[in-house]
């Protein structure tokens, strides 16, 4: 589906695809311990590829997952707390007070898994879309609740799998935190591909083609402030149907960008340096605005003082300013 080879946007030959596999990723996840931090992970990784530096650009969200049953020891009945009441009760011959009462009797708990998404990234060539980023889950397995409760019983499989209100316990692990391998993403692959599938430019490669020939390229990797929310799935139809989302990766509070009204030429210039100089690197505010993250009144205000002659930016920066005022867009 994807192409082998790809040709960096300043010419030259062609970079070959980042060789990281999935196969030897899910089994280092698998055999690596998980402990109160990631670095045994990251550096178990990154000795399978010592040639593309790795690093954890950001941890998603806590999520949650109903997850199996067990005894009150701990003791494993079941993965899949779902499956386990279906099977259960076509061996209690499809009889509903024989399963509660086979219930009541074991005083059986459901397991919660804990969880959070680590988004890993590797640069392999000097371009935005250079990169491949890595998705591994942290999870942990936990007792939540007993399956129900004696005082008010459920009334079919579903209210039993998913009660309304649950009698929650006192949670205990049950076995270790584990690593689990998501996917890996040749970014530069997926742009491409992602190109296929639409008639227009996607506003996250307009994003990345900005980032490619402004100051910010020059001074920072793309993938050290921002990294991606990929998805990627098979329409009803058969269709492929693809979409990214750009996230700014946690390196510190978001600088503030105080109001650009009024404000014109050394006070407009003074106003976004200091934003750039707080974010790290240059030309930051105005990625910062395609992400809603500063007022388009600033990309405004800056547009006007180019028409103006004003020349506080770089004439590289000052063109995409141009290109942007002439075509918004933000994601």
């Amino acid at each position: 589906m994807m192409h082998d080879a790809r040709h960096p946007m300043n010419g030259g030959a062609p970079l070959p695809a980042a060789p990281f596999d999935g196969q030897l990723l899910n089994r280092l996840c698998k055999e690596t311990l998980a402990g109160s931090g990631d670095e045994a992970l990251l550096a178990r990784l990154q000795r399978a590829y010592p040639e593309y530096p790795l690093r954890i650009a950001r941890k998603g969200h806590e999520w949650y997952r109903l997850g199996g049953i067990i005894k009150p020891d701990g003791a494993r009945v079941a993965p899949d707390v779902n499956e386990w009441a279906e099977r259960t009760f076509i061996e209690c011959g499809q009889n509903f007070n024989t399963l509660l009462d086979h219930c009541e009797t074991e005083r059986f708990l459901v397991t919660q898994h804990s969880g959070v998404s680590l988004y890993l990234v590797a640069e392999t060539g000097p371009n935005a879309e250079d990169f491949v980023q890595i998705e591994v889950d942290r999870t942990q397995e936990f007792a939540h609740r007993y399956l129900i409760d004696d005082a008010q019983l459920p009334e079919d499989l579903e209210e039993l799998i998913d009660p309304i209100d649950p009698v929650n316990v006192e949670p205990f692990a049950i076995g270790p935190p584990r690593y689990t391998y998501r996917r890996k993403t040749d970014v530069a692959l997926f742009m491409q591909e992602l190109g296929r599938h639409r008639a227009d430019r996607h506003p996250a490669q307009r994003f990345m083609d900005d980032w490619n020939r402004s100051s910010a390229g020059v001074d920072k990797r793309f993938c050290e402030p921002w990294s991606l929310r990929l998805f990627q799935h098979i329409g009803r139809h058969g269709e492929q149907i693809m979409n990214v989302e750009i996230v700014r990766n946690p390196l510190g509070d978001v600088p503030r960008l105080e109001s650009a009204e009024g404000r014109k030429g050394k006070a407009l210039a003074t106003l976004i340096g200091r934003f750039d100089s707080q974010a790290g690197y240059p030309f930051a505010w105005y990625f910062h605005m395609l992400k809603g993250l500063v007022s388009p009144h600033v990309g405004e205000a800056v547009s006007r003082d180019l028409t103006n002659d004003y020349a506080y930016l770089p004439a590289r920066d000052a063109a995409i300013v141009k290109d942007w005022a002439a075509t918004p867009y933000c994601l």
